[in-house]
């Protein structure tokens, strides 16, 4: 049997870019194509999960919602617990919280106050770093808890909002990124 040689697309290619949205002058990636492509999906998953490769931890966090589609199946095939993060007033049980800035106001998101224990090595996994903010609220809600957060990951990074300089100190890796905004 002659095996046809196949072209493998790249990630990037899954990724739909959609011009002037929100506004002229933005260039919006959409990750909704990625999810929308059973080989886009998994190779956004395998991708994702090759920047821990060799990692030692304990569990995963991730931010509603998208941290969950990515987290949840990287959890799952590392056999790690995941931990969710949620907006204000979705969690039942007693949560910790932290407040941060957004563009234009202020968000909170919570935990619940028993998901980290001391001492635990933790990876954080979402979709795509902007600014940084929600991920660096999320890092102070983890060492609250007294969990140390050693990786943080993302699909995408939109380089030219220098998410990063939030993050400082923290071992951070994408799989994709994009120069502007």
């Amino acid at each position: 049997m002659i095996q046809k040689e196949e072209k493998m697309k790249k990630v990037e290619e899954y990724v739909r870019s959609i011009p002037d949205f929100p506004e002229p002058g933005i260039i919006f990636r959409d990750v909704t194509s990625v999810l929308q492509d059973k080989d886009g999906l998994r190779l956004a998953i395998d991708q994702m999960q090759d920047l821990l490769q060799g990692l030692e931890f304990d569990v995963i966090v991730g931010p509603e919602s998208r941290g969950f589609i990515f987290g949840v199946p990287i959890a799952y095939n590392l056999n790690k617990a995941f931990i969710p993060i949620r907006k204000k007033g979705k969690l039942p049980c007693e949560t910790i919280s932290m407040d941060y800035d957004l563009e234009y106001g202020k968000a909170t998101i919570e935990m619940h106050k028993d998901a980290i224990k001391p001492g635990q090595r933790v990876v954080i996994v979402d979709d795509l770093i902007a600014t940084g903010g929600t991920i660096e609220a999320i890092t102070k809600l983890i060492e609250t808890l007294g969990g140390e957060v050693i990786k943080i990951i993302f699909l995408m990074e939109l380089k030219g909002l220098n998410g990063r300089d939030k993050l400082k100190g923290y071992n951070v890796d994408a799989v994709i990124q994009y120069e502007g905004k």
